[in-house]
């Protein structure tokens, strides 16, 4: 038990080392980045005329990439796949799924396992997909650079990864059926590309905060959408439950940015709730700003700004046509059928913990198998960051075999 123990404390040392070497990397190489462009001219981003013969999931294009520049220095082959799903309002559209294999074989039994990472995309714009930054320099208005320990820590255990632009080819941002729908095709994706060996991958999901929404949408949809899929587990952190009370808690303060790319993402998601009836004119200038720009480099802008400012409602985020909006994209409606881990921190200065406690009673009262883990480790980005492993060992263990039925909570 003890050499047991140790080895796994080392292996767990060892990962934590990496992950902050690598950050720290990714900090110091992407200070003077230039922002990242925009993929649209990119002919690669351009759908098939007819996709009429083919079915979700389907591989249309791929190319080899080299992501942030470091591929050519690590043992690793990349690809972009262009591949088929279908958005919330039913209709077939395109989207892009980044592939990452280690190039040494797996070792260990079975096939090689597959992780499909959501990153927190929280935008409203393809300039900030994943497959845009993944290609572009290290940048630190990029999530997916901030993301690059997170995604070292599973390929360094030799598992592939799978990360989607769930948020689809209109960046679809907290459009929970889009997401789920893309990122279970994006799986579906990985697994049929032929230059990979996963088609009989084992199968988990992991995301943190806005890729945590996306993950746990794609676990409600996978009984009913794409339930050939083998998924084992699914690790969600830094949830984003209860969105009007996270635009609240946003508003006015050094992230009030966060409230208004909400403001946007419900009036692009919703475009039949009229939702622009309820801002002034000053909010004109305002949408097509945060509309074009990645959210991390939105926060600097917007920092102190209120709602109100671009409102004629008393209270934007009380107003019954916002609930309305924001209730069809809420998690929890759903009885996920694949078992989860869903961990926060009771500190979180972006996400009130509140709204997670009441998705985890939703969850364990309609019957889904969870682990919760409620984190002592404050702020939104230091639970990110120390509860990693956590996650990561979860999945492991999932790979290994399942959990034990029912709602659990860790020490």
């Amino acid at each position: 038990m003890t050499s047991g123990f140790m080895k796994k404390a080392a292996r767990h040392a060892l990962i934590v080392g990496v992950l902050v070497l690598a950050f720290s990397t990714a900090v110091s190489q992407a200070a003077a980045a230039p922002p990242p462009a925009a993929p649209d001219p990119d002919p690669f981003y351009t759908a098939p005329a007819d996709l009429g013969g083919h079915t979700n999931g389907d591989p249309l294009a791929w190319r080899s990439v080299n992501l942030f520049g470091l591929s050519t220095r690590l043992p690793l082959n990349s690809w972009q796949i262009q591949y088929l799903t279908t958005d919330s309002e039913g209709k077939p559209v395109t989207t892009i799924a980044t592939v990452v294999e280690p190039s040494a074989p797996w070792r260990g039994p079975g096939s090689r396992p597959l992780l499909a990472y959501a990153s927190a995309e929280d935008s409203l714009t393809t300039a900030c997909a994943p497959s845009a930054t993944l290609r572009g320099p290290l940048n630190l208005s990029s999530q997916t650079t901030l993301d690059l320990p997170f995604l070292l820590g599973p390929l360094m255990f030799g598992w592939a990864l799978v990360i989607p632009d769930y948020e689809g080819p209109q960046s679809r941002f907290l459009d929970g059926v889009m997401s789920g729908r893309a990122l279970l095709d994006g799986i579906r994706a990985a697994r049929r590309f032929p230059s990979t060996g996963l088609a009989n991958s084992p199968t988990g999901v992991w995301g943190y905060s806005g890729g945590a929404f996306a993950a746990l949408w794609a676990g409600q949809l996978h009984a009913q959408y794409a339930p050939e899929l083998p998924l084992t587990g699914i690790a969600a952190g830094g949830i984003p439950a209860d969105i009007p009370a996270i635009a609240n808690a946003a508003d006015g303060g050094p992230k009030a940015a966060l409230a208004l790319l909400i403001t946007a993402a419900l009036i692009r998601n919703e475009p039949r709730a009229n939702i622009e009836g309820l801002l002034n004119k000053r909010s004109t200038a305002m949408l097509a700003d945060v509309t074009k720009r990645c959210g991390t480099g939105l926060l600097s802008t917007y920092a102190g700004t209120h709602v109100g400012d671009y409102s004629v409602a008393a209270d934007l985020f009380a107003h019954p046509t916002i609930l309305a909006a924001a209730r069809r994209q809420e998690l929890g409606s759903i009885t996920p059928d694949v078992p989860l881990y869903l961990y926060h921190s009771n500190a979180d200065e972006m996400i009130p913990s509140a709204g997670v406690h009441a998705l985890i009673n939703r969850y364990c009262s309609i019957g889904s198998t969870l682990t919760q883990r409620f984190s002592s480790i404050p702020g939104h980005s230091g639970a990110a960051t120390v509860e990693a492993l956590g996650a990561l060992r979860y999945l492991g263990d999932r790979f290994a075999g399942p959990p034990t039925p029912g709602c659990a909570a860790t020490s």
